[in-house]
């Protein structure tokens, strides 16, 4: 399954974790992804979307359409 916002298209960063000796190894920023059933008026259904926190809540305040571009 792949880590990649739906919507953004966000997916993981790689950084360095670093030690107090500052001693670096390599690591992952994964996205915050969340699964949400998305009510679409216009096709009279559900959609299961998975998408950042971030992404969720900008769909909140400007709706699905504006955020896919339709």
């Amino acid at each position: 399954m792949a880590r990649i916002c739906e919507i953004t298209g966000v997916g993981p960063m790689s950084g360095n974790n670093v030690s107090h000796a500052n001693n670096k190894t390599k690591r992952k920023f994964l996205p915050n992804l969340q699964k949400k059933r998305v009510w679409l008026p216009d096709e009279n259904r559900f959609i299961t979307v998975k998408a950042t926190a971030k992404a969720l809540r900008t769909m909140d305040k400007k709706g699905l359409k504006a955020m896919i571009g339709l």
